[in-house]
């Protein structure tokens, strides 16, 4: 193993541990500040594949502007989380409806293949 696969396994490790701490964190600020670091390794995946222009893009559209704004909005609202979690449960068999069918679907995809 070359330094350059060395290199694309951590960015895809990094990459998908940020990502599922923004799905399974409580925190709003928290989700954001690991979205940051997301756009900041899939920023460095682009450069391994030689597309600099795309990785500077990513990083100042969606850092500098997108997640900044996000997390000033954020910031400021201070959302009250207890409210929205009161009726989150009700939800969850048509959710897990849900997730069986996307499975399925998702499945029978790769079974064509």
């Amino acid at each position: 193993m070359n330094f350059q696969d060395f290199l694309f396994y951590v960015f895809s490790a990094v990459l998908i541990a940020s990502a599922c701490g923004v799905i399974t964190s409580r925190n709003p600020v928290h989700s954001a500040l690991l979205l940051v670091l997301a756009f900041f390794t899939s920023s460095g995946l682009w450069i391994q594949l030689q597309a600099e222009f795309l990785a500077i893009t990513l990083v100042l559209v969606y850092v500098g502007a997108v997640m900044v704004l996000f997390l000033f909005v954020v910031m400021m609202l201070d959302i009250n989380l207890v409210k929205l979690r009161e009726g989150f449960w009700g939800y969850l068999p048509l959710a897990a409806g849900v997730g069986v069918v996307l499975a399925l679907e998702m499945g029978a995809v790769l079974w064509t293949f």
